[in-house]
């Protein structure tokens, strides 16, 4: 993150007084993976844990709805295993050759992106699978239901190694270098278990579903989202809350997401009352909100705010992408505070990602399309469609050269991305 991030601000904070931003290195001592997996190895678990394209959006020459969906299919493979909608997707992190999709079939599986040859079928879950995520080596998957089945599988041998049944599931993550799974779930509670020993613990929250949650970039924290509008930064290892951000700075309806940028410093959420806050890690303040709507004010008799759906870092400017259920994309400068660009969809967003290496951010909306959008001039750069429903997820290899979706039409699809912008 550019040091010259934005400051001021105010909220509910357990340690420290600063009243200004600070980004702060936190490696500045340098751990490798093998570090962090044996400090996790000195938790204290409780002992209740059990084991072509369109290029400019351009729809002209389409007669009707019905062939626009007929005709208009810019994928370059088509995976119908799924006899549900398809909820979720993600690529295995090594590779980023294999995919998890998982549905409302109650199935998740595994398939190669360059044949959609299925590795894996998912079996055993009681309900929709909404939450379906590859270890960070890429040798177990994790699969979770919305009743709460949890279940992992070991990739080499095929077979499922690990099984748990939790409340509602909301999210479901791995760490970042360990075998350690993390989700939150309806109750308000965090679980952490290692993988496949099953040993665990667990982080309480409020009495109220823990809507969003992402591991930090150290391995050592976790920052999650509420119901109530809260957001707590858990220490994993020693398990206490070290900040808390709540009352009239944080957020007043529930959160609906949350990303944080590459160093850990900073994280941006998103909530039901429209708007997004990015918050100092380090100090716990809420550095500053950001709407695209000046006078979104989110209050008790405020029903029809626009909810933020989607949050995320650039990876190469300082800038923030807000994807909002009326469909409008805000992207904002950290620098000064400011709205760069608002750019519209004629659907509500549903995810989007940034680019690794670029200032393209992708959205895909209820309407069907993958967008891509320069956050430089705030214009679309690349549109693919395919679907004959909304988009529910999506996201891109590492060097955004092909997207993965998951639609309400039962099928994921590939997408090789060709643009002129490259």
């Amino acid at each position: 993150m550019d040091s010259n991030a934005p400051g001021g601000g105010d909220s509910v904070e357990l340690h420290g007084d600063e009243e200004i931003l600070e980004v702060i290195d936190l490696n500045d001592t340098e751990q490798t993976p093998d570090d962090l997996a044996e400090e996790l190895e000195d938790v204290e678990f409780d002992d209740e844990g059990a084991a072509g394209n369109d290029i400019t959006g351009d729809e002209e020459g389409w007669e009707t709805e019905d062939e626009m969906e007929a005709e208009a299919d810019d994928s370059d493979l088509t995976f119908s295993k799924h006899t549900g909608s398809v909820f979720c997707i993600a690529l295995d992190p090594q590779t980023n050759s294999l995919c998890v999709t998982g549905g409302e079939d109650d199935k998740a599986f595994v398939w190669n992106i360059s044949d959609g040859e299925v590795l894996l079928e998912c079996t055993g879950h009681k309900d929709s699978v909404t939450c379906a995520v590859f270890s960070h080596d890429s040798k177990l998957v994790a699969t979770g239901d919305m009743s709460g089945v949890l279940k992992v599988w070991k990739l080499d041998t095929k077979q499922e190694v690990w099984s748990f049944e939790v409340a509602d599931l909301e999210w479901l993550e791995w760490h970042p270098c360990a075998p350690v799974l993390l989700a939150g779930t309806a109750d308000g509670n965090v679980w952490m278990w290692k993988i496949p020993s099953g040993d665990c613990k667990t982080f309480q929250g409020p009495s109220c579903q823990a809507t969003s949650g992402k591991v930090m970039p150290d391995g050592k924290r976790v920052c999650v989202g509420y119901e109530d509008g809260s957001v707590r930064l858990w220490d994993l290892k020693q398990g206490n809350a070290l900040h808390v951000i709540k009352g009239s700075d944080g957020h007043q309806g529930a959160l609906t997401c949350l990303d944080v940028n590459k160093d850990g410093t900073l994280v941006i959420t998103g909530a039901t009352d429209g708007q997004a806050k990015l918050i100092n890690t380090n100090t716990g303040k809420v550095v500053c909100s950001f709407s695209v709507d000046p006078k979104a004010r989110s209050s008790d008799d405020d029903e029809e705010s626009n909810s933020v759906e989607s949050v995320g870092f650039c990876k190469t400017l300082p800038l923030v992408a807000v994807g909002y259920l009326d469909g409008t994309l805000g992207v904002f400068d950290l620098s000064t505070q400011t709205l760069r660009h608002r750019c519209q969809h004629q659907a509500g967003i549903v995810h989007l990602q940034w680019e690794e290496s670029s200032s393209v951010v992708a959205t895909c909306s209820l309407d069907g399309a993958v967008r891509f959008w320069d956050a430089r001039s705030g214009a679309v750069v690349a549109t693919y469609r395919g679907h004959t429903a909304e988009i529910l997820d999506f996201t891109l290899t590492r060097d955004a050269s092909i997207a993965v979706t998951a639609g309400g039409d039962h099928k994921a699809k590939v997408f090789c991305l060709q643009r002129p912008d490259r």
